[in-house]
């Protein structure tokens, strides 16, 4: 395939698109229309076998996946399968799943995917393979994946095209995983804390200021009496009228939706946690913060540590804790807690090179948030 080639543009090699449909039109005609085929017995996966490989040498399995990579020989060839898990290779002789099914495996492109009958063995240069005994194309692919050694680093196209992205960037993959993963954790660690999942209304006519924009203009459509506005965040008064009905601990996990713009670091619609706990203050909030992430770090990745934007971040339980007063006074050198005036504060923030807002009030508390968010959040690395 062509080095530039992406899948779903005009630039796709029309020559291949064509060759795909035909070869689908000529399985239909013999009666080998995959897309007939509704399921397949899996009972194996990749990375099971690779890592358990004593245990499943010599034994049938039933995998099935992606065709990745193809490598066509005279009476034998290898292919690779990704599957759920990862990737694992596929021995393929021609004397065992006979002339007829070789010569349709030949046919086979790249993206398709097939269901495989085989047992596992090593080959000669030690990678864990299986043997195929039988092949069954279960889904025909008719648009070609990005060639193989660059996969798709157009970043509109990973994010426009998110099968793709799967396919081609396993690292995507993982990201999907754990953020499963971590849900469920979430889930289990406010759970044990005897909190109750509750839901709350994501519908309702009050629209918030966020979002009144795009009601007013719903509420000018024909037939439409009144407007149904998409949450922008959880129902805090529901929340808050469970606590007072007795329920002492509550949370909500639930998708908020924004009317704003997109980019890849701000999604108009995501999914955020609130929890309430009556006879709490914040210092126990901090603590359940604290809790679900280093937590979460050990159970996903089994380790406090992780490695993000080129720094080593350390989750390990006992957080250091300081007010933004504290921060300020240790990373700018001002000591908002000595000083009462605001124009003193607003001084002192300007010495250091701090600028309020425009439109902020010239107070203390203005001054101070300043210099937090000019002079000390960069340097918060660690929790």
């Amino acid at each position: 395939m062509a080095e530039n080639q992406t899948p779903m543009t005009e630039t796709n090699n029309t020559n291949e698109l064509a060759v795909r449909r035909e070869k689908l039109a000529a399985l239909t005609a013999a009666g080998k229309n995959p897309f007939e085929l509704t399921s397949f017995d899996v009972n194996a996966h990749s990375e099971a076998i690779k890592a358990d490989f004593d245990a499943y040498e010599g034994k049938d399995v039933q995998i099935a996946g992606r065709i990745v990579g193809k490598r066509v020989m005279g009476k034998a060839s290898f292919m690779h399968l990704l599957d759920r898990d990862g990737k694992i290779q596929v021995y393929v002789k021609r004397d065992d799943i006979g002339t007829d099914e070789y010569a349709d495996f030949k046919k086979y492109d790249i993206g398709d995917i097939v269901g495989v009958t085989g047992f596992v063995f090593r080959t000669q240069t030690g990678e864990v393979s299986v043997h195929a005994k039988a092949i069954v194309l279960l889904s025909k692919s008719l648009l070609p994946l990005p060639e193989k050694f660059h996969g798709l680093k157009d970043q509109d196209l990973r994010y426009r095209q998110r099968y793709v992205d799967l396919i081609v960037n396993p690292e995507v993959k993982r990201n999907f995983v754990i953020r499963s993963q971590f849900i469920k954790f979430l889930r289990n660690y406010l759970d044990n804390m005897n909190y109750i999942e509750v839901e709350t209304p994501v519908l309702n006519t009050i629209a918030a200021e966020a979002f009144q924009a795009f009601a007013d203009e719903l509420e000018k459509a024909e037939d439409f009496e009144f407007a149904l506005n998409a949450l922008i965040r959880r129902e805090m008064t529901a929340h808050q009228r469970i606590i007072v009905g007795g329920m002492d601990r509550v949370y909500e996990v639930g998708r908020i939706f924004r009317n704003e713009g997109m980019d890849p670091k701000h999604n108009p619609e995501f999914t955020t946690v609130e929890l309430y706990q009556a006879y709490a203050d914040f210092h126990n909030m901090m603590d359940i913060a604290e809790g679900i992430l280093s937590g979460a770090a050990k159970a996903i990745h089994g380790t406090y540590t992780l490695a993000w934007l080129g720094e080593t971040i350390d989750l390990t339980p006992g957080w250091r804790r300081l007010t933004m007063v504290d921060a300020v006074k240790e990373y700018v050198g001002i000591d908002f807690g000595a000083i009462t005036d605001d124009a003193e504060a607003v001084a002192a923030a300007k010495a250091q090179g701090v600028e309020l807002a425009p439109a902020a009030e010239k107070t203390w508390g203005n001054a101070l948030y300043a210099c937090f968010d000019q002079k000390v959040e960069e340097k918060l690395i660690q929790p």
